[in-house]
C-alpha cells in the first residue's frame, strides 16, 4: 500500500515533532500495510514553510534512522504546497517538489473555509506548464461542502483530488464521512492517503478507509485508488473515471 500524503518528517511541521515520533509513525505505517509513503510537509501556509531543499535533506535522515531500526518503510519527498499567486514562480526556482520527487504531480491545499477566486485559472496554468495537480482533502473546504460543483468543475478540467482516509473512516463526524462517499460515488476522487499527523487524533486510518469503501462500493474501487497510488509514484498516468455531478437533493440533506 501507498500513502501518498503524510506528516511523518519530524520537527518541520505541525505533524511528528521528534525522530521518535516519526519513527513510531513510521512502524504504524507499517502495520497498516503500507510499504511507501510520501511525506508531504505543509508549504507556504503562512505558518510552515519547507522548501525543496530541505524536505529532501529530512527524507534523507529519516529514510537512514528507519534502515537502522529495520522499519520495511520506504519515505519519498513530496509537499503539501498552498496554493497561491507565485506558485508557478516558485516551480521555476526549484523551490516545490512534486509527489515522489520525480514525478509530474503535485499536492495542493485550498484554505480550509474557501476556494481562491484565481484557483482555475492557476490550476489550468499548472497543467500547460506539464505538471498535474492533486487537491488535497477537498471534502473538508467548508465552500466545496456548500458548493460542490466548484470542484466538479476542476475535476472536469483534469485536476485531480484526494480524499482522507479518516474522513473515509467517519473520524471527522458522519457529514464528512457522508460527503466524502458522495465525491467517490461521482467519480471525484483519484487518491486516498492518510494525512497522517500523529498517533491520537490524527493517525493513518488507510486500512479502516479501504475496508469501508470495500463495503460500500466493492473491491474494484479499493483497486483503483491503490493503482492510482502506484502510478503516481511511478510518474505514470493514473486512472480517471468521467465525473458525474451530485444531485443536489442527495448533498447532505442540506438542499
Amino acid at each position: 500500500m501507498i500513502d501518498i500524503h503524510s506528516h511523518i518528517l519530524p520537527g518541520v511541521d505541525d505533524g511528528a515533532k521528534t525522530m521518535d515520533d516519526a519513527i513510531a509513525m513510521a512502524k504504524a505505517a507499517v502495520d497498516e500495510g503500507i510499504t511507501t509513503i510520501i511525506a508531504t510537509p505543509h508549504h507556504h501556509n503562512g505558518k510552515y514553510d519547507n522548501p525543496s531543499s530541505s524536505v529532501t535533506t529530512a527524507v534523507r535522515q529519516l529514510n537512514a534512522q528507519l534502515e537502522q531500526h529495520h522499519i520495511p518503510l520506504k519515505v519519498l519527498a513530496g509537499q503539501e504546497v498552498r496554493l497561491h499567486g507565485d506558485l508557478l514562480d516558485n516551480w521555476e526556482k526549484g523551490d516545490l517538489l512534486p509527489l515522489g520527487e520525480e514525478t509530474p504531480y503535485i499536492l495542493v491545499e485550498f484554505p480550509s473555509d474557501h476556494v481562491p477566486r484565481y484557483a482555475n485559472q492557476l490550476l489550468f496554468e499548472m497543467q500547460l506548464k506539464g505538471l498535474t495537480p492533486v487537491i488535497a482533502h477537498p471534502e473538508r473546504n467548508a465552500e466545496i461542502i456548500e458548493k460542490p460543483d466548484r470542484l466538479y468543475e476542476l475535476v472536469q478540467k483534469g485536476v485531480l483530488t484526494q480524499v482522507t482516509a479518516a474522513s473515509v473512516a467517519g473520524c471527522f463526524g458522519k457529514n464528512i464521512q457522508k460527503f466524502s462517499m458522495q465525491l467517490i460515488e461521482a467519480n471525484w476522487v483519484h487518491f486516498i492517503a492518510s494525512d497522517a499527523h500523529n498517533l491520537t487524533s490524527r493517525s493513518f486510518q488507510m486500512r479502516a478507509a479501504y475496508d469501508t469503501i470495500d463495503c460500500e462500493f466493492g473491491i474494484d474501487a479499493v483497486y483503483f485508488f491503490q493503482e492510482n497510488a502506484e502510478q503516481l509514484v511511478n510518474g505514470q498516468t493514473v486512472y480517471r473515471d468521467e465525473p458525474v455531478r451530485i444531485k443536489k437533493k442527495k448533498f447532505l440533506g442540506l438542499f
